[in-house]
């Protein structure tokens, strides 16, 4: 899926209680394990925490100033990891806190950076059983460009 970046891009709405900032390596394990349970409700998988983050810090397109972590009262609770091509890798909220604006306000917080960093669109994919995520994505302005073969 795509969504250009011209015009305006929406400013987030965070609800109370959460807030967003950059990733920090002491989130690494954090931020997998939320990673972990929106993998296998939206019909994928992860891999174990030590390969995702051995091949993490190796990837080229990793840059931490484009992985948000979101916090409330408990600790790590939903990210949103993008690599440097202005594409968004991974979105995911944990369980306790979906349906609050988390995931919406996450990815216009990506799209910002993007467009401050000059790209003119933003790219992910989407398993075509993930409809909540393909609902998401509509509503924030997204496109199919390309249906992969299974």
């Amino acid at each position: 899926m795509r969504r250009t970046l011209e015009g305006p891009i929406e400013a987030p709405s965070w609800p109370t209680g959460v807030s967003v900032r950059t990733f920090r390596q002491a989130d690494a394990e954090a931020a997998h394990s939320v990673l972990q349970s929106g993998f296998w409700e939206g019909g994928g998988g992860a891999t174990t925490f030590r390969r995702w983050w051995s091949e993490l810090r190796k990837d080229d397109e990793f840059d931490p100033g484009l992985f948000y972590i979101v916090e409330d009262g408990q600790g790590v609770a939903g990210m949103v990891q993008c690599w440097t091509s202005a594409f968004v890798k991974d979105l995911a909220v944990l369980p306790r806190l979906r349906r609050r604006g988390i995931g919406r306000a996450l990815m216009l917080t990506a799209f910002d950076a993007f467009k401050t960093r000059g790209a003119d669109h933003v790219d992910l994919k989407v398993n075509e059983e993930n409809i909540a995520a393909q609902r998401l994505y509509h509503s924030l302005g997204m496109q199919v460009v390309e249906r992969l073969a299974a």
